[in-house]
């Protein structure tokens, strides 16, 4: 019984605990290498964006609500400058005028392009000539082409009226009529951007898969139904691009306008854009020309969602 006792008061043996693991060393591989080199090449293109462009942007969002003319120091005006828009007819007429530039430059300059890029995506001899020629009007200064279509436009001895008066028709003047300005305005926009479309269309039918294209013409698909039920949807990032960068080109135009018709006749012409320069380098109101500024913002930021919500974003096809 004693040695029982003692073997049970004995304190029982203690249990080593093993120490915990050492934490993971991360060592830094190639992607992070990679990652760190691609941000140090990046900023210098951040620096000067934020620089050149954000500043101005927020300086444009404050003197929105100020009354500045650059002369004297900004004054603060709260919604002032916004409360005069609504009662500013003439900037009233050239939203106007922007949507319905906007409403016939980009759907027909876009259908254009992709007709152009079909034509050119098949086996046409001389496409590089081609797709120069149509390219070329997208690089060369708007001043230019813009005092062309001047004499194009002529009245007396502008090619239009030429043309016209070969037939037997008094062609108008082009410019100068209410009727007419805004039409000849269109259509040297529709001309002008029409190869930058061209050019993204045709990019985007070179990568399109040509299996789907073969498996429907063993299933006895025609080029309609082809061009229909593969060729377009597919298409659908490359038109999402073309559309809103098409949308913000004609919301911006502004030196076409400035050298063909300085916003007239009476005001038939005028967009957003000349408006806003008219404010603040012809009137010197800089802060009305920084709100009329956010509202075309505001504005294209608006019709931008919009599509996107239209056409589900950017997403192709599934």
């Amino acid at each position: 019984m004693g040695a029982v006792s003692v073997l049970k008061s004995r304190p029982p043996a203690a249990r080593t605990v093993p120490p915990p693991p050492a934490p993971p060393v991360h060592r830094k591989g190639p992607g992070a290498r990679r990652r760190r080199a691609g941000l140090l090449m990046v900023t210098p293109a951040l620096l000067h964006a934020a620089l050149w462009i954000g500043l101005p942007v927020i300086a444009a969002v404050y003197l929105a609500f100020t009354s500045y003319d650059v002369l004297s120091s900004p004054r603060f005006v709260g919604l002032a400058n916004f409360r005069d828009m609504l009662g500013d007819e003439m900037f009233r007429k050239s939203i106007v005028n922007t949507v319905i530039y906007t409403f016939f430059t980009v759907p027909f300059g876009m259908a254009l392009g992709l007709l152009l890029a079909l034509a050119l995506h098949t086996g046409l001899r001389a496409r590089g000539l081609f797709r120069t020629a149509i390219f070329l009007p997208q690089v060369t200064a708007t001043v230019a082409i813009a005092l062309v279509w001047l004499w194009i436009y002529n009245p007396r001895n502008g090619l239009f009226n030429t043309l016209l008066g070969l037939v037997g028709i008094e062609g108008p003047a082009w410019l100068a009529s209410t009727g007419w300005a805004m039409p000849s305005v269109i259509l040297v926009g529709i001309w002008q951007g029409i190869g930058m479309k061209m050019l993204i269309y045709l990019a985007a039918l070179q990568n399109l898969p040509k299996d789907l294209y073969e498996a429907a013409s063993v299933d006895g698909a025609s080029r309609v139904r082809q061009f229909f039920s593969i060729t377009l949807p597919l298409l659908k990032p490359a038109t999402f691009f073309v559309l809103i960068t098409s949308m913000i080109s004609a919301f911006q135009s502004f030196d076409q306008i400035y050298i063909l018709t300085d916003g007239g006749p009476a005001g038939s012409t005028t967009m957003m854009t000349y408006e806003i320069y008219k404010s603040a380098f012809r009137e010197f109101r800089v802060g009305y020309a920084c709100a009329q500024s956010l509202v075309l913002f505001v504005l294209l930021m608006g019709f931008t969602l919009v599509n996107r919500r239209i056409m589900g974003g950017n997403r192709g096809h599934d």
